[in-house]
């Protein structure tokens, strides 16, 4: 059985998915199509071993790289699908592709030099595991020859979000890797066109199968100027409670680049696995209305979504406290939740991104923010703010515990609304449950701890000169917070 190291990249900030994917927290971690995300989605799919007719996969631990402020999502995420990380990578700073993947092969060929690296994003949709578990053995063949594999996936329409493939000659059925002609960049309408009706061009996954020896020499000929600032960050990286983070120094010498462009468009030694069953990399809601199933209308309905004589129509609410409903509408797509709304021609999702860019510029924290921060312990909401004051929703995990902390410019009033929390104020340490409250005045030294088995909610209403969320003083952090 084959043994294969899965080494999935969750850094990404998928603005086309704008409002539900943000920078704070992006489209690999939220519940897209179903409970799970599309991050859980893919550990799931690359863990354990998978043996089919004429083959077989043992899957590794898989290896995440991520970013900072990620990597306590990617621990609980993994977590809730019982599935231990082999590492988990922290990027100082976000640099495309290229340094990611070249990070995470380092590190495994430090190992192994012969270790088989699968590299996918974590924001992908596959729903059938057991046809791309066979593409995936089907490319291990070219891999024992030194070679560097891609997938690409067999277009069902004229799609110009993706970039596509060249290759010789595409025969109906599955078969041995194929030689790539060319990769092309994402065309316009009518190229599109042209090459769906050609036939031998596939899109371009960004999935990529290959030795760890093999892709250190594809960078050493093609990017040798990203081989000494990532052999560095990965050589002074530092333990981090369970994650391992890439020395910044270094890292912040590689320069920004994917590495289609660094490696993979100058390589020889490239070999394409087309791949057939259904996959999307959720590009857009356009993308997200495809793969929710339309209804016979071509509607989709998500949370508290109400259509009234609609057509090729998505409606979607990410807020308990609010309806959302369509009449008469005909190829719209409106998302909405607590904070933002987008109403827009479905037509045009690739723009969302435009829309993001002008929210930026005018300085509105959705364009970035999520409305649900989230932490180690649990997560926040701000359910109003005003002048002098702010009342927040908390959630706490059981058995997770905030910093002890203090506050210069603000008080706290919490009231417990489920489960129980252990409260410490200055030298007192008391149990708070459900319709009790406790009061934290300002400058006190405090700690509030979920000692139970349930999640735990409070209400924190804030009273001060300043509410922000820097007027912190940390004394002790279970996770090792600055």
């Amino acid at each position: 059985m084959t043994r294969i190291t899965p080494v999935l990249l969750a850094g990404g900030s998928g603005t086309r998915l704008w409002p539900l994917s943000r920078k704070s927290y992006p489209k690999q971690f939220a519940p897209l199509l179903g409970e799970e995300s599309l991050f859980q989605a893919s550990v799931r799919r690359l863990s354990g071993s998978a043996a089919g007719p004429e083959w077989a996969l043992d899957f590794d631990a898989p290896v995440v790289v991520t970013g900072n402020d990620f990597r306590f999502i990617v621990a609980e995420q993994m977590g809730a699908v019982e599935v231990d990380p082999g590492a988990v990578l922290i990027e100082p700073e976000g640099r495309n592709t290229a340094p990611a993947i070249l990070a995470a092969a380092l590190h495994l060929a430090a190992r192994d030099p012969e270790a088989i690296l699968l590299v996918a994003p974590s924001d992908h949709v596959i729903p059938d595991a057991a046809a791309f578990h066979e593409a995936v053995a089907r490319g291990l063949s070219a891999v024992a020859e030194g070679r560097l594999v891609t997938f690409g996936i067999r277009p069902t329409h004229a799609e110009t979000a993706y970039g596509y493939l060249e290759v010789p000659g595409l025969p109906e059925e599955a078969q041995e890797p194929l030689p790539l002609r060319r990769f092309v960049e994402k065309p316009e309408a009518e190229a599109a066109a042209r090459m769906l009706a050609k036939g031998t061009f596939l899109w371009n996954a960004g999935i990529f199968l290959f030795a760890a020896k093999d892709i250190l020499a594809a960078f050493r000929a093609h990017a040798p100027d990203l081989l000494e600032p990532v052999e560095a960050a990965v050589r002074e990286a530092r333990p981090d409670l369970g994650f391992l983070r890439l020395a910044p120094g270094p890292w912040a010498r590689t320069r920004e680049i994917s590495v289609d462009y660094a490696v993979m468009e100058k390589a020889a030694n490239l070999s394409v696995v087309p791949y057939g069953s259904a996959w999307s990399d959720l590009g857009g809601w356009d993308a997200v209305w495809r793969e929710s199933l339309p209804d016979d209308a071509g509607v989709v309905l998500t949370g508290g979504a109400t259509a009234i004589d609609c057509r090729d129509t998505l409606l979607r609410s990410d807020s308990q406290q609010l309806e959302i409903v369509g009449i008469g509408l005909r190829n719209i797509m409106a998302v909405a939740m607590n904070d933002a709304v987008l109403v827009a021609d479905m037509s045009r999702a690739q723009d969302v991104r435009k829309a993001v860019e002008v929210l930026k510029a005018k300085g509105v924290p959705q364009a970035g923010q999520f409305p649900k921060d989230h932490r180690p312990w649990g997560w926040f909401e701000s359910l109003v703010v005003g002048p002098r004051f702010q009342v927040k929703r908390i959630l706490v995990h059981p058995g997770a515990a905030l910093s002890l902390q203090s506050h210069v410019h603000r008080s706290e009033h919490w009231i417990v609304v489920a489960g129980t929390a252990r409260v410490t104020v200055g030298d007192e340490v008391r149990l708070v449950t459900e319709n009790e409250s406790v009061y934290i005045p300002l400058g006190a030294v405090h700690r509030m701890e979920n000692p139970g088995k349930v999640p735990m909610v409070l209400i924190e209403v804030q009273t001060g000169a300043y509410v922000g969320e820097d007027d912190i003083i940390r004394y002790e952090d279970v996770y090792a917070r600055t």
